[in-house]
């Protein structure tokens, strides 16, 4: 999809079966991995669905899953698990309509500094943390989060350039491992996506509720409901060169607002919309998006996001707050060195303080007090090398990060807000001008991985694997966020891939 002259967009996600198969062979991709079976256990085990059904206009597949992990979290002697239960079904009816499920029941406990991230997101109501990238956890005793998962959707295409979709699951918007735009680092949400496709355009508009789960926010035992708009345009501006620009806007729902009309115009600018109805009443987020393709396996790519549009005190130059920004560069590099099947990729990521928060507080950028873009907030930088290589079913993956992290003291008197907390309310910030990167409670973070796998069906993406992560973090003082730490985590599992795991945190 990213070879030179194709007229393919990548960045958001996930992609439809139809969509990608314009640029790829999926079924020939996949009859080159089947093999040779005769019973009927066998072809379900190693080649097709558990279940599968189609006719003249319609198709169905069911599969049962898991994803079983045992570990040991070497640096503070901790045994870790995973037990998850699953089925996955998708169909289609006619040309025109789609649908897929996902439910899943789950036990977990996990390396330490892992736990300690469940715990310090505890929602309120009692439970005793929220497990990200998945959701509210329940107490299953002995340090074990007990959390189911749903997902679904249904998907309408009333035309050749249209397509309608409702649902409930993550979404990815970017070229990048990370994306500072959004990711699927949140629990999976409620939503409605529109999206068009046509000439050199591809235009995405994204509707959602989403959830503020804090003890301060909660009002009559009730969560607190926001909700989030998301324009993204991408225009194939030559044979190599994609640009895109963004616009988002999160709103509470106070004065029984509910969801505001005024942000259901799919081709309206926010900031003129937010001013009309309060500037605290709504947090709008901008920014642009590249990619550069050098060649047919070399890709360059690139985000900018601004959180506030204050130029006179960003042209100063005098660290001030409200240059809230932050910027992705990355490069690509497929069939590296003429190895098939090689994938090289570095990327660097850099967000200052305060971006991503508000001055009222329920309209930061996360959901369910996880973080919409990338899971460090924001008061941060990092750099990352990541290979992946398969060969026939075997896969290997090496992932490398290093960056600095800004957090808040929390001690001593001071309990100022340095900007990398996402969740706090920016009129607590330290100071209006002198605002540094990783500025606070600085800690340094080293973190790699190792995994090494077998794909047993390429049907279902179920895989058995070994995996070794390596983090080390370091900050200047111990408190209730974040504290030292060096964990040795060894881990094999048998997992049915369907959600990805964000442990690089």
């Amino acid at each position: 999809m990213n070879k030179v002259g194709n007229n393919a967009h990548t960045a958001v996600k996930p992609y439809t079966f139809e969509y990608v198969s314009d640029y790829f062979d999926l079924e020939s991709e996949r009859e080159s991995l089947l093999k040779e079976s005769d019973s009927w256990l066998g072809k379900k085990l190693w080649n097709e669905h558990f279940f599968e059904v189609a006719g003249k206009d319609y198709w169905f597949v069911l599969d049962p899953g898991v994803d079983l992990q045992l570990g040991r979290d070497g640096g503070e002697g901790v045994t870790t698990f995973n037990n998850t239960r699953l089925v996955y079904l998708n169909g289609g009816v006619g040309s025109q309509l789609t649908f897929g499920a996902t439910i899943q029941e789950s036990q977990g406990r996990f390396a330490q500094y892992f736990n300690r991230e469940i715990t310090r997101r505890a929602p309120d109501g009692g439970n005793p943390g929220v497990v990200p990238g998945r959701g509210i956890a329940e107490d299953g005793g002995e340090n074990i989060y007990d959390y189911p998962v749903a997902t679904g959707y249904i998907n309408y295409k009333p035309s050749k350039y249209f397509n309608l979709q409702l649902g409930h699951g993550q979404h990815f918007i970017g070229d990048g491992y990370r994306s500072l735009v959004l990711s699927d680092n949140s629990q999976p949400f409620p939503y409605f996506k529109v999206n068009a496709k046509f000439w050199k355009i591809d235009y995405t508009v994204l509707y959602t509720s989403l959830r503020d789960v804090r003890p301060e926010v909660t009002a009559d035992d009730s969560f607190r409901t926001k909700y989030m708009t998301h324009h993204y345009l991408s225009w194939n501006a030559t044979k190599r060169l994609t640009l895109g620009v963004f616009e988002s806007v999160l709103w509470q729902d106070d004065n029984g607002r509910g969801f505001d009309f005024n942000y259901l115009n799919p081709v309206i600018f926010y900031q003129t919309v937010e001013l009309e109805t309060g500037s605290r009443g709504g947090n709008a987020l901008i920014g642009a998006t590249a990619k550069y393709k050098f060649s047919d396996w070399v890709t360059g790519y690139g985000q900018l996001v601004l959180d506030e549009l204050a130029t006179g005190s960003v042209i100063r130059g005098e660290g001030s707050y409200q240059n809230k920004s932050g910027y992705q560069l990355g490069v690509k590099y497929q069939n590296a060195f003429n190895i098939p099947n090689l994938f090289l990729q570095a990327e660097y990521n850099r967000v200052r303080p305060y971006t991503y928060s508000h001055n009222t507080i329920v309209l930061n950028y996360g959901n369910t007090n996880q973080a919409l873009a990338h899971p460090w907030g924001a008061n941060f930088y990092e750099a990352m090398l990541i290979g992946r290589y398969t060969l026939d079913r075997w896969y290997g993956i090496g992932q490398f990060i290093y960056g600095e992290r800004g957090y808040d003291f929390l001690q001593g008197g001071d309990n100022a807000y340095y900007g990398g907390n996402i969740y706090r309310t920016e009129d607590d910030r330290i100071a209006d001008d002198g605002n540094e990167l990783a500025q606070g409670n600085t800690a340094s973070i080293m973190y790699g991985r190792l995994e090494a796998g077998y794909l047993i069906n390429p049907a279902s993406n179920l895989k058995i694997y070994g995996q070794f992560i390596y983090r080390d973090m370091n900050p200047q003082v111990d408190n209730a966020q974040v504290q030292q730490a060096t964990t040795t985590w060894f881990n094999i599992g048998l997992r049915t891939d369907i959600m990805n795991w964000s442990f690089d945190r």
